[in-house]
């Protein structure tokens, strides 16, 4: 399979926007941006900083686990090259499950969905670390542990796509992990650019994330259900 391909691309691309959307990684960054507010009221750029150095750490980590996820598939390559249109099925029918549950949360939303958002359980124990944050130093080092805070809600699309990139190795795999989780990143880039330049407000982006967190749950299903389904297919 060469490096690169319009089918990964599409496959990649269409995972890692369900990912990006994800409600819970807003959250979790605005949490951020208002610790560092609060410490630091009347420097601007410390807000940037943090930022920054929080979605690098982000970045970075989830780097690491694409690279431990596809190290799993490698590790089972005999049984996966047997069995392969068994695990194919078996990513695609994940990717339509997590895509139901998504729109299921459209219709009948509860917080702390299985599988969609940060279980309840752990929120006080992310908001207590991430309050700890009074630079973009500790945002960098405190993004780290918040990576498995958003685990939960955020890596079953990543184990999709990373189960899908393991039969490419894990070097031709690496430029696909980079340009997903530079999609999955996007999002949370914009919010801060946003608030740094002064166009939008902390406040008003988690608002703006409470009002229509039944949509981005939708984007997200519809996304992963048609992704899931397109390989269940054949069409991808």
């Amino acid at each position: 399979m060469v490096l690169f391909d319009g089918i990964n691309f599409a496959r990649i691309t269409s995972l890692a926007l369900a990912d990006s959307v994800n409600p819970c990684a807003i959250a979790v960054l605005t949490m951020v941006l208002v610790s560092i507010l609060i410490h630091n009221p009347e420097k601007r750029k410390r807000i940037l900083y943090a930022g920054i150095g929080f979605i690098t750490a982000i970045y970075i980590g989830y780097l690491f686990y694409g690279a431990i996820i596809i190290q799993f598939f490698k590790t089972f390559a005999e049984f996966l090259r047997g069995n392969s249109g068994i695990v194919f099925k078996g990513l695609a029918i994940f990717a339509m499950t997590l895509g139901a549950l998504n729109i299921k949360d459209y219709f009948y939303y509860q917080p702390g969905g299985l599988a969609t958002e940060m279980p309840l359980g752990l929120r006080p124990k992310a908001k207590l670390i991430i309050n700890q944050i009074t630079s973009p130093l500790g945002a960098f080092v405190i993004g780290f542990l918040v990576t498995l805070f958003l685990l939960p809600c955020t890596i079953g699309p990543y184990i999709i796509a990373s189960g899908l990139l393991s039969k490419l190795g894990f070097i031709k795999a690496l430029p696909w992990l980079i340009y997903y989780n530079f999609i999955f990143v996007l999002p949370m880039a914009f919010i801060v650019l946003a608030v740094y330049f002064g166009f939008s407000k902390i406040d008003d982006i988690s608002g703006w994330k409470e009002r229509n967190i039944k949509r981005l749950h939708l984007i997200a299903g519809i996304l992963l259900f048609l992704v899931g389904l397109s390989l269940l297919m054949g069409w991808l």
